[in-house]
């Protein structure tokens, strides 16, 4: 039996974050030691860490487990070029085979789409020129959060945009 190091909470196999705490597993065989504990009292559950305001931007909803873990360390590479404007396009053709690298090219044109509509809008003087630097700044944030997720194997959809991506659903 395995428990969080953070906040003792009983953990599931295989789990990488602890669904009590956010906390990363790190597994520990035995509960750990409080003062409850000496007593002869079983341990109880910490309340959970505040989650910063980057971690709630990116807790987003994730996929990676409907992905063949072999497929992921394999199309990594694909993953990152589906966040680089219209390199997306790479792998959205390259690697059809691949889930993953599906996954991350749709959202990859998804986002480079956006890009183009901020393009087009940035002709506009003044008001366009604000929108698309607002708006290149925020595809930008977007694009490094993508790669981060693929560079970590996992199936993320970004964050904002991708409740609306119309490209990954099912």
């Amino acid at each position: 039996m395995a428990f969080c190091k953070n906040c003792g909470a009983e953990l599931e196999e295989n789990v990488k974050f602890c669904t009590n705490c956010g906390a990363k597993v790190e597994i520990s065989a035995e509960a750990p030691k409080t003062d409850n504990a000496a007593k002869g009292e079983p341990a109880k559950a910490q309340p959970a860490a505040e989650k910063s305001s980057w971690d709630k931007f990116t807790d987003t909803p994730d996929s990676t487990a409907e992905m063949d873990p072999q497929d992921v360390e394999n199309n990594k590479a694909m993953g990152i070029l589906s966040y680089l404007s219209i390199l997306c396009l790479i792998p959205f053709f390259a690697a059809k085979e691949s889930k993953f690298a599906q996954y991350h090219a749709k959202q990859g044109l998804f986002l480079f789409i956006i890009e183009l509509v901020i393009s087009v809008v940035s002709i506009i003087p003044i008001l366009g020129w604000i929108i698309s630097a607002v708006g290149g700044i925020f595809v930008f944030i977007l694009s490094i959060v993508g790669i981060i997720n693929a560079v970590n194997g996992q199936a993320k959809e970004l964050p904002i945009i991708g409740q609306f991506n119309f490209f990954n659903k099912k």
